[in-house]
């Protein structure tokens, strides 16, 4: 899941200068609800989650006989989360600490319905906080959350973030075919951004699918063609496999070899420095000499993997100081 800090700060600085406009209305419960957001929101800037969350409980109480309100749907978002703040994942199993996990999903599920996209916080931020407490150091809920996700999917069909979010519960779940077919089609709603296929390849490297993984680092490339660090990542995938997997012939080590040198070359001419572009190529030059036969061949990949690596070190002692 998504972690971020719970407070959502840059959220809330725009409720704190809030001013009472609406006397003229004569909306006496909202300036009300008003004042105690407000003073909710000092709480909660100050971390007094115990505080906050009374103050907006009052606000909230007052605020439900003002349908018509166009800022008030914020008060559940900023209650949920002062209750998921109080949450703490040690005490799960107490009936008090998880009571306070409940109300935060309660809180979250009613700004969800409340808000939009375009008011502040965004209705997407609210489900994306609520899927948080389905996670692993909450109520550990997958089910719980795969719904919500979809929702998100639905509100922004072009974000990959929300796809990639539905595709791990499934992964988790076990439901590998599923997953694929998520992650993908979260890489197909923005093609043109190389993170996406990072996270694709991801996926295919926790499956052990050397190849589909090699093909998502490529794409990356492709996009990223001046990055060494695109370049240097196909060359640590290449080592690792050709180092780690002995149900490899030697030919076929050889060939996912090379491929790795020619990329960690491309990366060392973008950045002649790159510390680990170096240390991994002498790591690919020494298992290289394991599958030599001429033995003046091998030893002269031990020889040039070492200084490889002994150059490495040197510079890294020396920008340690």
């Amino acid at each position: 899941m998504l972690m971020r800090m719970r407070s959502s700060a840059a959220y809330l600085a725009l409720f704190i200068g809030l001013s009472v406009t609406l006397a003229g209305c004569g909306y006496v419960s909202e300036i009300r609800a008003m004042k105690a957001f407000k003073d909710g929101n000092k709480a909660y800037a100050s971390s007094d989650w115990r505080v906050a969350v009374n103050k907006y409980e009052a606000a909230a109480a007052l605020a439900q006989s003002q349908p018509d309100c166009q800022w008030c749907p914020a008060i559940w978002f900023y209650l949920g989360n002062s209750y998921d703040n109080l949450y703490r994942p040690a005490r799960k199993g107490e009936p008090a600490n998880d009571a306070l996990l409940q109300k935060a999903v309660d809180n979250y599920t009613v700004a969800s319905e409340k808000l939009t996209e375009e008011t502040v916080p965004k209705r997407s931020l609210a489900l994306e906080f609520l899927v948080a407490t389905y996670g692993p150091d909450k109520l550990a809920d997958p089910t719980q959350a795969e719904p919500v996700v979809q929702r998100m999917i639905q509100l922004a069909p072009n974000e990959p973030t929300n796809y990639f979010q539905l595709a791990k519960i499934y992964e988790d779940s076990g439901e590998y075919q599923l997953a694929e077919e998520t992650y993908l089609k979260g890489r197909d709603a923005k093609p043109s951004d190389p993170m996406v296929y990072l996270t694709v390849a991801g996926y295919y490297n926790r499956q052990g699918d050397f190849d589909k993984l090699i093909q998502n680092i490529r794409k990356n490339i492709e996009l990223e063609p001046n990055n060494p660090e695109a370049h240097y990542r196909l060359a640590t995938y290449s080592w690792d496999k050709a180092s780690r997997d002995f149900r490899l012939t030697d030919s076929q080590k050889r060939e996912i070899i090379l491929d790795g040198l020619n990329s960690v070359d491309k990366a060392l001419s973008l950045n002649p420095d790159y510390i680990e572009a170096m240390t991994y190529k002498g790591l690919l030059l020494r298992t290289q000499a394991l599958i030599e036969k001429d033995p003046k061949k091998q030893q002269d990949l031990i020889r040039e993997g070492t200084a490889l690596g002994d150059k490495a070190n040197a510079m890294r002692k020396a920008r340690q100081g």
